[in-house]
């Protein structure tokens, strides 16, 4: 019986020694992969996200794939689905992480991380590019962890020479 105390004890220990270089380059992603759902409020409207995160390709990305709904209200009439899906890379010629997002829109927003906080709690991402808007268009994301299993993600625009505004904030639990 003590033995089996002792393994369980030691076993965390053991498998974080098996980590591979790879797999710690995922490390500030981990938490997030797997499926959410969730609720938001912004511009569009009170909405429901449904998301997952999934490692593919030999662990060389991370692949984001959203669905928003927004019901018809008085602001928009008609309601909306929006997808998404995004690809988060490690661009090793210059040392940081990479997210591309596609939207049903024909948007491309493709975004650098700006910042992980000391914790790892949150993430910031920030535009470099963002196709098919007029120019000067800048755009955040920002992903905070509340707990093991909820995040707050907060989508934030600029217009050309104007500060960030919130554009949606969603909450999301995970599921799976």
């Amino acid at each position: 019986m003590r033995k089996i105390a002792i393994l369980l004890i030691l076993c965390p220990s053991i498998s974080q020694a098996q980590i591979t270089k790879q797999d710690s380059l995922w490390l500030p992603f981990r938490f997030f992969v797997g499926k959410w759902v969730g609720d938001s409020d912004g511009q569009p409207g009170k909405g429901k996200y449904e998301r997952s995160y999934e490692v593919i390709f030999n662990k060389k990305f991370v692949e984001v794939k959203n669905k928003s709904t927004y019901p018809p209200s008085p602001s928009n009439p008609n309601g909306e689905v929006h997808e998404d899906r995004g690809f988060i890379s490690y661009d090793k010629i210059r040392k940081t992480f990479v997210l591309r997002q596609f939207h049903i829109e024909g948007f491309v927003n493709q975004y650098k991380i700006e910042s992980v906080s000391s914790d790892g709690k949150t993430i910031v991402f920030i535009s470099e590019s963002i196709e098919n808007i007029p120019g000067g268009f800048r755009a955040r994301e920002r992903y905070q962890i509340i707990n093991e299993n909820e995040f707050i993600e907060t989508f934030e625009m600029a217009e050309p020479g104007k500060e960030f505004e919130i554009y949606s904030r969603a909450t999301l639990r995970k599921i799976k």
